[in-house]
């Protein structure tokens, strides 16, 4: 049994040998030291259009001597209830009850489709959906079923037998390289560009259905943020130290514009950026109004993000109506201006 934890940097791994680094797009990177997914029959140049399916890929391809195998992330791993890691032992346990093991599945605000339709080209889909329709037909009603409710699983994490695993595999990647043909990417970022990796999750769940699977859907544990999100923190705390407004918003705008999955719990896993992007809103609207901001009393970015995630679920149970007897000596005690408490009550009204 090997877990195949996809990365494309160095990572800190679990001690459980059981979980082995494996470096995606590696044929157009530098080596990690990790092992690669561009030997034998790979994909590994297609990694700024696949992802992490690039691992997945090879490891359909060319592991041929275990008999259960799984994709995660490198930061991302499948836990029990306890929140430890899924030991080589439960693994075994679990898949003589379920087919395969993967996420839980979250429920969207939208649609699947309207979702990928904000920061993807629906085109895209649309043309999956044609590919599915006319060399898929049995799954066609259910993916459009399935695309146009609001549950999906997400990250492609998954743990099955090789058989299984080479099943899913065949079929994935038969939908995707034949629509690969017909999608045009120009003008796509480096986000929009990730395609087929955020149309797969959805892929999985139709998948799952048509072939009646028993699935056991796992918690997810996350080792640390993503560098990308930690780099944003870091430089967000330099224009709150100078007090610059602007010029925290601005690069913030521009952050969201290029990755707009940065606010995605995933990335954002301790709500530091939300609440930073709260803090900024906060202060325009104070100095508008007197001249002064919070930045004028407080500019520690650790300090303001903390300060607000609290005012934020004092402003929840509020909403709830099951206020604690310390919520008011904690306004009392941060002296939170008008403003602050305002877009705390709106942003709780409507969660």
């Amino acid at each position: 049994m090997k877990i195949y934890a996809m990365t494309h940097k160095k990572c800190r791994m679990p001690s459980d040998p059981l979980y082995v680094p494996m470096q995606v797009g590696r044929a157009i990177h530098e080596p990690l030291g990790y092992a690669g997914d561009d030997t034998g029959d790979n994909i590994s140049a297609e990694n700024p259009y696949y992802s992490e399916l690039t691992g997945m890929y090879w490891l359909w391809k060319n592991d041929v001597t275990d008999d259960i195998v799984g994709i995660c992330h490198y930061r991302r791993f499948l836990i029990d209830e306890q929140g430890k890691l899924l030991s080589e032992t439960q693994i075994r346990a679990l898949l003589q009850e379920y087919d395969l093991i993967t996420t839980r599945q979250i429920r969207l605000n939208c649609t699947y489709y309207d979702g990928f339709a904000v920061d993807h080209n629906q085109r895209d889909m649309d043309i999956v959906a044609k590919v599915i329709q006319s060399d898929e037909p049995e799954y066609y009603e259910t993916f459009e079923k399935t695309v146009h409710d609001t549950g999906t699983y997400f990250g492609n994490m998954i743990i099955a037998s090789k058989p299984l695993f080479d099943r899913y595999a065949a079929w994935l990647f038969g939908i995707l390289q034949k629509a690969e043909q017909q999608i045009d990417m120009t003008g796509y970022d480096g986000y929009q560009k990730r395609l087929y990796g955020f149309v797969s999750e959805i892929l999985l769940l139709v998948w799952i259905r048509v072939n009646r699977l028993r699935v056991c859907e796992c918690r997810v544990g996350m080792i640390g943020e993503k560098k990308e999100t930690q780099e944003m923190e870091e430089r967000l705390s330099q224009y709150f130290r100078k007090k610059d407004i602007s010029g925290a918003k601005s690069y913030f705008l521009d952050c969201l514009a290029v990755r707009p999955d940065v606010l995605m719990e995933a990335s954002d896993i301790y709500g530091d950026l939300k609440a930073a992007m709260q803090v900024i809103s906060t202060a325009e609207y104070e100095m508008d109004a007197s001249g002064t901001s919070i930045l004028d009393r407080c500019n520690d970015f650790e300090t303001l993000t903390d300060l607000f995630k609290k005012l934020n679920a004092v402003m929840q149970r509020e909403a709830a109506g099951v206020p604690l007897s310390d919520d008011m000596k904690f306004l009392e005690r941060s002296s939170f201006s008008p403003e602050a408490i305002m877009i705390a009550r709106k942003i709780a009204e409507r969660s």
